[in-house]
């Protein structure tokens, strides 16, 4: 093989590659406007009271790079099955952006072991009311995560309109959920 050959092949090589490098990340990309200020929609996310006024009944929160951001969708599972179990805060840049990582749901244990990142972006619209975006990133790719990004497609949507709804109306009240989680496991009664 002559150089030219060579040099030719490097470069074909390189452009493949470099487009593949720069192929677009599979994203769920989820906005709402919430009727509240930005500064307290960040408290709804940075705190153990204003997760729990919308996303979960339970939840650890210490937001700092590398703090806690635990939701426990089910207080009552076991260590490691509650729900975004040992999750991690990535950045906190008041009052604008926070990300953290993030696990799925114990029905997926494989995918579970492993952690992808959502981004959460606050941008006043006004003095009243604040838009609030979800950027989830970093999915595998085979049919164990295509149902875990069609599972989070759905819950992410979720969580906004409960977010919606918490200023709307008032915090959520979680009793009648855990009285249902209850009902299944009757050790937990």
């Amino acid at each position: 093989m002559n150089l030219a050959t060579l040099a030719s092949f490097a470069c074909t090589a390189a452009l493949a590659g470099a487009g593949f490098a720069h192929a677009a990340e599979r994203a769920i990309d989820k906005e709402i406007v919430v009727a509240a200020p930005a500064q307290v929609v960040w408290q709804s996310w940075t705190t153990k009271a204003g997760i729990e006024s919308f996303f979960a009944p339970e939840a650890e929160i210490e937001a700092k790079v590398g703090g806690a951001f635990h939701i426990h969708i089910n207080p009552f599972g076991e260590p490691g099955m509650k729900g975004a179990d040992d999750m991690r805060f990535l950045a906190v840049q008041e009052p604008t952006m926070i990300s953290f990582t993030w696990n799925a749901p114990p029905s997926q244990p494989e995918i579970r072991a492993q952690r992808t990142m959502v981004i959460v972006r606050l941008r006043p619209v006004d003095e009243k009311s604040t838009e609030v975006t979800i950027h989830h990133v970093g999915w595998g790719d085979g049919e164990k995560w295509d149902a875990t990004y069609a599972y989070f497609d759905r819950a992410w949507g979720n969580v906004l309109a409960n977010l919606q709804k918490r200023f709307r109306e008032g915090p959520t009240d979680f009793t009648p959920f855990l009285e249902q989680l209850k009902a299944r496991d009757p050790k937990k009664q």
